[in-house]
C-alpha cells in the first residue's frame, strides 16, 4: 500500500531552472526507499515539495491520502524531515531543542522519548550542551533527534550521514532499522551508496530532475549486476590468446590477471577454465566478486547523460 503517491510534478525556480520534470513516483507503507542520484539532480527538491517546505510548479502529491497543499497541517504533521544543512538554535541546549520542537507540533512534553532518542543517537551525555558547542556530526544527529520529534509516520532522511564518522554513523542505521520495525517510513539520500544496498528495499535514479528508474534492490542487483571472474596467473602473458578472444576478457597492464564478466546464470565458467589450461596458462587463483550497487549507479547514470545529448 502506498502511503506517499506523486503525480506529474513539476518545480521551475524563477531563474528558469527545472529542477523537476514530471516526476510521478509511489512510496510503499513502511518500507525504506533510497532516492539516488549526482549533484543537482533534483533529490533536494522533490524531498522538499513532499514535506511542503518548497513550494511545486505544478503537479499533485498526496500523503495518507491527503493533499499536501489543501491539507497542509495535516500531512506535515506525520513527515520528519531532516535537511541537509544544518539548522539549529546554537544557543539552545539539546534538551531544550528537542522540548520546542515538540511543541512546534503541538506535542505534550515527552521526557521518555526525548531521553530514549538522544541514547540512540548517543547524544544523552551532552544533553544540556548548547548546540553550537558541537561538532558537526554530532549537530547532525541533533538534526535526526528533531525530526523525530513529532513521532512521524515518514522519515526523511537527507544525507543524514554526512560528516558523520563511521562508528556513529552505524549506530545511526542501527536505529533507523528499528524505526523502520516500528512502522516508520523512511527516504533517504546518500552518497555512501554501501548504505543505500545495506539499507533501501527499493531503489529510485533521479537525473536531471527525472526518475529514470524505480525497482527493488533485489531485483536491480540481479538484473543489472554482472559478476566478475578474477584469475590470478603463475606466469605474465603479453596477451589474450586467439582460442580465448570469444569471452571478451580483460588483461591487466602487468599481464598477471585476467577479468571475465559475466552474467548471473550464464557463466560459461567451467568452459572458458579449460581452454585457459588448453592454452598453456597456468593459474594461480581465481575470485569472484559481484558488481556493486555503485557501479550499477554510475552505468545507469552514464547511460542516461549520453541519451540526453543525442
Amino acid at each position: 500500500m502506498s502511503i506517499i503517491n506523486i503525480q506529474n510534478v513539476t518545480k521551475t525556480f524563477p531563474e528558469g531552472t527545472k529542477a523537476l520534470d514530471n516526476v510521478s513516483l509511489s512510496i510503499n507503507d513502511g518500507e525504506v526507499f533510497a532516492l539516488l542520484g549526482p549533484n543537482g539532480a533534483g533529490k533536494t527538491t522533490l524531498i522538499g515539495v513532499i514535506a511542503g517546505v518548497v513550494q511545486k510548479t505544478d503537479g499533485t502529491i498526496t500523503v495518507l491520502g491527503k493533499d499536501t497543499v489543501k491539507d497542509y497541517r495535516q500531512t506535515r504533521g506525520t513527515i520528519g524531515l531532516v535537511p541537509q544543512e544544518i539548522q539549529v538554535d546554537i544557543f539552545l541546549s539539546i534538551k531544550k531543542t528537542l522540548e520546542y520542537q515538540r511543541g512546534f507540533f503541538g506535542k505534550r512534553k515527552n521526557e521518555k522519548l526525548i531521553e530514549k532518542t538522544l541514547k540512540a543517537l548517543s547524544l544523552w551525555d551532552k544533553k544540556d550542551a548548547p548546540v553550537g558547542s558541537l561538532s558537526g556530526g554530532m549537530k547532525r544527529r541533533v538534526l535526526i533527534a528533531k525530526a523525530l520529534m513529532n513521532e512521524p509516520k515518514i522519515l526523511f532522511l537527507d544525507e543524514p550521514t554526512a560528516g558523520v564518522d563511521v562508528e556513529l554513523r552505524k549506530g545511526m542505521w542501527d536505529y533507523v532499522k528499528e524505526l523502520k520495525k516500528n512502522g516508520t517510513t523512511i527516504i533517504l539520500t546518500t552518497h555512501y551508496l554501501e548504505e543505500a544496498e545495506m539499507m533501501a528495499d527499493r531503489i529510485g535514479v533521479i537525473n536531471k530532475g527525472k526518475i529514470i528508474l524505480v525497482e527493488e534492490k533485489k531485483t536491480l542487483m540481479k538484473k543489472l549486476g554482472d559478476k566478475t571472474l578474477e584469475i590470478t596467473l603463475d606466469t605474465p602473458i603479453q596477451k589474450i590468446p586467439e582460442k580465448l578472444t570469444q569471452y571478451n576478457l580483460s588483461l591487466t597492464k602487468d599481464g598477471e590477471k585476467i577479468t571475465y564478466r559475466y552474467k548471473p546464470g550464464q557463466t560459461g565458467i567451467t568452459k572458458l577454465l579449460a581452454n585457459i589450461k588448453e592454452c598453456g596458462i597456468s593459474l594461480k587463483d581465481v575470485e569472484t566478486r559481484e558488481t556493486s550497487l555503485e557501479e550499477i549507479f554510475l552505468s545507469l547514470i552514464d547511460n542516461n547523460n549520453e541519451t540526453k545529448t543525442i
